[in-house]
């Protein structure tokens, strides 16, 4: 039979175990949201320095300050999504990839260079490059369904461009 002492201090053990490996698990979770604002600052950077804009102007038409934009570029601050959208509208860039890359929003299936290709497209409208990779990424989850090539596989070679097959002409039409 245990003494209250040793009870008590049996206890006591057990907490101090539970904390420890709850303060791991924090610790690593931590981790992963400072290198994902780490990884949107230096993706937001890489925008920014293709797009040949300065940091001040980002800022200015983006609504933040100086510093701050600073600080979300070097992984010190986590944006919000109002101000990743004010940002990607400051950039010329699709606000979905910001999202993706702050973890708010889940990849999207299917080749990653098709998806950059889509987002890219300075001729496309926002309103065009979100049907576009909406009914490319519906495009991908049916062909995975049905065993169908993958996501950047070649395409069969019996259809141009991996289409549907070309219609025959019949001889009523002729």
């Amino acid at each position: 039979m245990q003494t209250p002492g040793e009870f008590v201090s049996g206890q006591v053990r057990s907490v101090r175990e539970k904390v420890d490996q709850l303060a791991g698990t924090v610790a690593a979770e931590a981790q992963q949201v400072s290198a994902v604002r780490s990884q949107v600052g230096e993706y937001i950077r890489e925008q920014r320095n293709a797009a040949r804009v300065s940091l001040r102007e980002l800022a200015r038409t983006a609504g933040v300050s100086n510093p701050y934009l600073s600080q979300v570029e070097r992984g010190l601050r986590k944006p919000s999504a109002e101000i990743l959208a004010a940002i990607a509208r400051g950039l010329k860039i699709s606000a979905e990839s910001l999202y993706e890359q702050a973890g708010i929003l889940d990849r999207r299936a299917g080749n990653p260079d098709t998806v950059a290709a889509i987002r890219s497209d300075e001729h496309l409208s926002e309103r065009h490059r979100a049907v576009l990779l909406e009914l490319y990424e519906t495009y991908v989850r049916e062909h995975a369904a049905s065993g169908g090539p993958a996501a950047g596989d070649a395409p069969p070679q019996d259809h141009p461009a991996g289409g549907p097959p070309a219609p025959n002409p019949s001889k009523e039409s002729a």
